[in-house]
């Protein structure tokens, strides 16, 4: 099938060309507008936290996740003179309007509300800051979610540029040493433009339907980057062994897709599934990554069956030819004569090789026994930028608590009314309850506004903790409040208490996507195991692989663990030293790990249960298929590393915690596990690997 697909691509080669520049053009103007459809919401509609925000936005007029916080010096003026000239300043924000300011010292903190959502709401944050100034408060600070999503946004764009100028560098090194310095070289970085373009346009179509968060671009560009140049590489290589059997051009390319086409088409699938199953979390944050991640492997593929084989067949021959500096994978394919090496060294020692790895990779996955997870921090982003310079001044000087208080909504029955004594009562039985946690500081009620809607049947307390919204002991109050404090004030038969705001918006961010990580789990490896069998034509094959998926995945969050929770190695590059991992990372690491990780052992076994089909043994069918796969396949994962690298150099916590936890998963699947403890346990089954 894949070889008439192939010669009808062939023959219409400017067709095929001019739809990948089409769709490449569409891509670059659509990619030039997303940046204005990302939002950092971790909102999840249904739950408490989500009931409180409606109840909040209806009846309060707030808007958590439009609103602002300005933290303005006093600079010798009284306080009244300040609050007067920041609310100025908020009357040129549309629907604009102070909640409430305090004087704190030596500043005036000032909450200020809008009806825009966080999107709308962050691109009039530098026009706010701007009518500050204007009001003579150039020194104010603005933070509050619309300024944080402002101020990270350019911090993203520059990373993801300087991590595709690192990645480009590293990748273009790696195949000039495997290829050599040859025509050839070009085509991986042209395929994966192609892609990375494409699932842009996508993704911008996408953003018009779900919510997509932030962090998209640089997960695509740098994910998108390495799977492409990875499937290039390996369809590169396949066509340079079928060259030098003599063949022509075009049956060299037809004869490369018939098998690299196949394997990677399998292996492009493998990723998707891993992917897919993030759209079976109720989270509109991860849902939106796993929406993305879908896109990269199904162009990737497209790419690879497409593009791929008309740029082959122009560049023929000629195009596999080094100048001056030859590969690594030359006419002697020095790699492939090393992995031969290495290969019969371990069927050599198979239960020694199979111990020792499995003993390596159990100390690099221990520290995943520590593994702690927070919704979010704002210590996880740069210190430099206004809106966390105003968040660590409050931290100082006020308390973490204050600027993500916990928003505990009341509901009384109908006609009843907050205002009256009796129901005061009830308020305040349950607000001394509340302050009686450790965690708590202070506990703010009242029955006017901002505290009491008109009606006086919706009333709200806020609850200023010790900690910041994603610290370990926040989520710990929320659910005292919720499961201790809320039953024990005994309220009257009707009322309706929900506990909203930041921390309790981040509890209900985790318990929903960790509960449905084990089902996603699940499909994932029911998936796995479906595809690989019909792959490879034996269950123990599968099995196998599932299992070995499983232990790079754990020993990845053993080292993402390590590296920033107990800083190893990671203060010479700059790694953030957190207590918690962003909760999105683990769940993300597990779906792409997975998928790359089958892609891999597809790409090797692959060749292996061709080498066994011509009627070699288990041994033989092991060395010939790392043999000649070996080589590339390390090869291809060095890039992806190289690529996943410009998450982990980068200045936001989350990504650098994803780029080293891929990077290690991909560093150690490619070669302690595939390289090592793969040939080993085949070896030690013997003929039942291939039932």
């Amino acid at each position: 099938m894949l070889s008439r697909w192939t010669r009808w691509v062939l023959r219409h080669r400017p067709l095929v060309v001019g739809v990948w520049v089409a769709l490449a053009v569409l891509g670059l103007l659509g990619s030039s507008a997303l940046d204005g459809r990302l939002s950092t919401s971790l909102n999840v509609p249904g739950t408490p936290s989500s009931q409180a925000n409606v109840i909040l936005a209806k009846h309060f007029h707030e808007n958590i996740e439009g609103s602002f916080t300005v933290v303005a010096p006093l600079d010798g003026r009284r306080a009244a003179v300040v609050e007067a000239a920041v609310d100025a300043a908020v009357r040129t924000i549309p629907t604009g309007q102070v909640l409430e300011a305090k004087a704190l010292g030596s500043v005036v903190y000032v909450e200020v509300d809008t009806n825009l959502d966080l999107v709308r709401a962050a691109r009039v944050t530098e026009a706010f800051r701007a009518a500050l100034a204007r009001e003579g408060l150039g020194r104010a600070l603005v933070t509050g979610p619309a300024a944080l999503q402002s101020d990270i946004t350019p911090v993203l764009v520059n990373d993801l540029h300087r991590g595709e100028v690192i990645a480009l560098l590293l990748a273009l090194l790696i195949l000039i040493a495997v290829l050599g310095l040859c025509a050839a070289v070009v085509v991986p970085f042209v395929v994966a433009a192609a892609t990375i373009t494409t699932s842009l346009l996508f993704v911008f179509l996408l953003s018009h339907l779900v919510l997509m968060v932030l962090y998209v671009p640089n997960v695509i560009g740098l994910v998108g980057l390495g799977l492409a140049i990875d499937y290039s590489l390996l369809i590169v290589h396949r066509f340079r062994a079928e060259c030098a059997q003599g063949v022509s051009p075009t049956e060299a390319v037809v004869a490369t897709m018939e098998h690299a086409g196949r394997t990677i088409a399998v292996s492009g699938v493998a990723v998707t599934v891993g992917l897919a199953t993030l759209l079976l979390i109720p989270v509109p944050f991860l849902r939106s990554l796993g929406a993305a991640g879908v896109v990269v492997p199904l162009v990737s593929i497209a790419a690879a069956l497409t593009l791929q084989p008309v740029l082959l067949s122009v560049l023929g021959r000629a195009g596999l030819r080094a100048a001056g500096v030859g590969g690594l994978m030359g006419d002697d394919d020095r790699l492939a004569q090393w992995w031969s090496r290495l290969t019969r060294g371990v069927l050599g020692h198979a239960r020694a090789v199979v111990v020792a790895t499995l003993v390596v990779l159990a100390c690099l996955a221990g520290s995943a026994w520590w593994l702690q997870l927070t919704p979010g921090s704002l210590t996880a982003l740069p210190g430099s930028l206004s809106s966390t310079r105003a968040d660590a001044f409050m931290d100082r000087h006020v308390g973490p608590g204050v600027m993500t208080p916990d928003q505990v909504v009341l509901v009384a029955p109908v006609g009843q009314s907050w205002r009256a004594k009796s129901w005061q009562a009830v308020e305040l039985r349950l607000g001394t309850l509340v302050l009686e946690e450790n965690e708590v500081n202070d506990v703010v009620i009242g029955v006017k506004a901002p505290y009491t809607d008109p009606s006086g049947r919706y009333t709200q307390m806020l609850v200023i903790g010790a900690h910041q919204f994603g610290a370990e002991a926040s989520q710990a109050l929320v659910a005292r409040i919720r499961d201790h404090d809320v039953p024990a004030a005994h309220l009257p038969h009707g009322v309706q208490v929900y506990v909203g705001g930041a921390p309790a918006q981040g509890v209900d961010y985790l318990d929903r996507a960790y509960g449905a990580f084990p089902w996603v789990v699940a499909l994932a490896m029911a998936s796995a195991l479906l595809i690989l069998w019909r792959a490879f034509r034996s269950a123990t094959l599968a099995l196998l692989a599932v299992v070995l998926d499983l232990v790079s995945v754990v020993a990845a969050y053993g080292v993402m663990v390590a590296v920033f929770r107990f800083g190893a190695l990671g203060e010479w590059w700059g790694a953030y030293h957190v207590s918690q991992i962003e909760g999105w990372v683990p769940v993300f690491v597990f779906a792409m790990l997975f998928g790359l990780s089958m892609d891999y052992e597809v790409f090797i076994v692959a060749r292996m249960r061709e080498a066994h089909d011509r009627g070699l043994g288990t041994d033989d069918a092991v060395i010939e298929g790392l043999t000649n796969t070996g080589g590339v396949v390390s090869a291809a994962a060095l890039i992806m590393v190289g690529a996943l690298s410009g998450m982990a150099l980068g200045h936001v916590a989350g990504l650098q915690e994803l780029g080293v936890g891929l990077s290690a998963g991909v560093l150690l699947d490619a070669t302690v596990v595939r390289g090592l403890l793969l040939p080993a346990c085949l070896s030690l089954l013997g003929e039942r690997t291939w039932r």
